[in-house]
Order: C-alpha cells, then structure tokens, then sequence
C-alpha cells in the first residue's frame, strides 16, 4: 500500500479467479449464466470504503465461440470486497486472472480518537 500525504492510499492486488480447464469446472465446460466471485481483503482498512477498479489482467478463453465476459468489484466495505466475474451462453473461460486498485482514504498516524 502506498500513502500520499497521510490520508489517501492506494492498494493494489493481483489474483487468479479460477483455472477450470485443469478439472473440467463450469467456466470451461458449462453453459448458460456463470458466476465466480472471490473475497479480496485490504492489509490495511480504510477508514470508508474506497474507491476499487478491477480488470482483467490475464485471459484465457476458447476461439470456437464468442468472448462474453463480465468483471466487477462488489460488496466493497473499509476491509475488503468481491471481485464478480460473469459469463453467459457458450463462451468458454478457461482461467482469469483480474488486476484491481482501491483507492481511498486511511487514518493517519496523527489522528485519534476522542471519546
């Protein structure tokens, strides 16, 4: 996590949200409506939830049919969020890999509490 100024940071990741070609899972061999959605948690919280940007960094997908895919950050709170990835009819996934940033604002060292 990098701070600017004290008050805003910026973390960034990068994860593998799945692999189903290797098992034969549902983004490879399915059909239809599909969904993957994996939990990402912040090293450090914010003090609301940030600002989060999620793209795909990595695609593997099969050419005998067309690419539909759909990525998002949801349920974004102080702590974390989901990263939601979405395919439909017969596209073929076999893995992804989504890059994401959150940008927003941390307490500082100088700040504390008055109770």
């Amino acid at each position: 996590m990098k701070r600017f100024n004290g008050r805003i940071g910026v973390e960034q990741g990068s994860s593998i949200l799945f692999s189903d070609y290797a098992h034969d899972g549902a983004m490879w061999t399915g059909s239809g409506a599909r969904e993957v959605r994996q939990s990402q948690e912040f090293k450090e919280s914010f003090v609301e939830p940030p600002m989060v940007m999620v793209g795909v960094s990595m695609w593997d997908i099969a050419h005998q049919t067309n690419s539909r895919a759909d990525i998002s950050a949801e349920n974004i709170t102080a702590k974390g969020f989901e990263i939601v990835f979405r395919t439909w009819a017969d596209t073929r996934i076999a893995r992804i890999r989504a890059d994401w940033m959150a940008i927003g604002q941390f307490r500082d060292e100088d700040d504390w509490d008055v109770v």
